[in-house]
């Protein structure tokens, strides 16, 4: 799939990112982009198996945390780097709309999956996102992404019965133009 950038997304849950620009790179390409994120809110505990992934705070107060670790915080003109391989989770800290710029290295399907998983969320209307999709997403994209807070029996059990339920139902015509997912390299 492709995308005109700048492409913005929103997840009706405080989470609103703004793809900017790729960035070409011997080494793969850098995908750019801005995010703000309403008091209280961002993403679970989650992994990038294949990416890098930093952050600038240009407004507000950011918390974070690694898995295993205490939470950390970073204010306006810090930025943090998550390695991947590496459980982490963010959030805004603080009372005011978190304004941060960002970026992922190499870009491989975050377009494709961060707009699939915020589309899922507005279609479910909560952080869950719709369970079809849901299924697809994480299965499919398992070598790239995993969703840390959820339940192994879950992610191991359920997802992969609901996927085969949705691929007999065609729940995923939508998601015919989808990328092929990143084999770990």
């Amino acid at each position: 799939m492709n995308y005109l950038l700048p492409h913005t997304i929103d997840n009706l849950l405080g989470e609103k990112l703004i793809f900017r620009r790729l960035l070409h790179e011997p080494d793969g390409d850098v995908l750019v982009a801005e995010n703000f994120v309403q008091p209280g809110s961002g993403p679970p505990m989650h992994t990038h198996w294949l990416q890098d992934e930093g952050f600038t705070v240009l407004k507000g107060r950011i918390g974070y945390q690694v898995a295993g670790q205490p939470e950390q915080y970073a204010n306006a003109g810090e930025s943090i780097v998550f390695k991947r391989g590496t459980p982490h989770r963010f959030w805004n800290a603080g009372p005011d709309v978190l304004h941060c710029e960002g970026w992922l290295k190499p870009a491989n399907t975050s377009i494709f999956f961060l707009s699939s998983i915020f589309a899922a969320q507005k279609k479910s209307g909560k952080a869950q996102p719709e369970v079809f999709d849901a299924a697809y997403l994480i299965i499919r994209y398992a070598s790239e992404y995993e969703m840390n807070e959820m339940p192994v029996f879950v992610r191991k059990v359920i997802l992969p019965v609901v996927y085969r339920i949705g691929k007999l139902l065609n729940k995923y015509e939508h998601f015919k133009d989808a990328p092929e997912p990143i084999k770990h390299l």
